[in-house]
């Protein structure tokens, strides 16, 4: 997934590093790597402290490009810090930076995930990799959490469990199918 951060980085980097006064040129790739891997490293923050929640949020709604999101806001925050830090840029020129790049990069991460021909950015990928390849325990419960609002309760018992899921992916086209239904595909 970092490979695919790494390329959505480069694509919106133009504007928010490139051409930017701020960030001198001989930083440029630098800032950019940077960049792809503090959005990685965020990623994997967040769902380590238990913010499967906010993350589950971030992929079923259409306001991850919104500086308003939380994820937005903590991803922000970090690259902030790791910019002025790491190679001594102001407060106010790493917040432009982070603020351009990563709703750009989230929004566009969020809208490929969701997108079915879209390769090489499936959600389960992307939570896997997040989660360091224990997502599925943390996504089971995100789906037990929101799997209701969309549906995934196949025998009607109240809850989504392992048993709606193995429901769903035998009648719903797989595990694809699941992941896809619960985040709007």
């Amino acid at each position: 997934m970092l490979e695919q951060l790494t390329q959505l980085v480069q694509q919106y980097g133009g504007d928010a590093i490139v051409k930017n006064n701020a960030v001198p040129n001989e930083l440029n790739e630098s800032v950019m790597a940077e960049a792809g891997s503090s959005i990685f490293s965020g990623l994997q923050k967040i769902a380590s402290e238990g913010g499967i929640d906010q993350l589950a949020g971030l992929f079923q709604g259409n306001n991850a490009s919104s500086g308003s999101n939380p994820v937005v806001q903590k991803l922000s925050e970090q690259l902030t810090g790791d910019l002025g830090q790491k190679f001594g840029l102001s407060t106010k020129a790493a917040s432009g930076v982070a603020g351009s790049l990563i709703p750009n990069v989230l929004g566009s991460l969020v809208n490929k995930a969701k997108d079915p021909n879209e390769q090489g950015f499936q959600i389960s990928d992307i939570v896997n990799a997040i989660s360091g390849g224990n997502g599925s325990s943390g996504l089971m419960d995100a789906i037990s959490k929101y799997g209701g609002q969309f549906g995934l309760d196949q025998n009607n018992d109240g809850k989504v469990d392992m048993s709606d899921a193995m429901a769903a992916v035998s009648k719903k086209g797989g595990i694809g199918g699941l992941l896809g239904k619960l985040f709007g595909k």
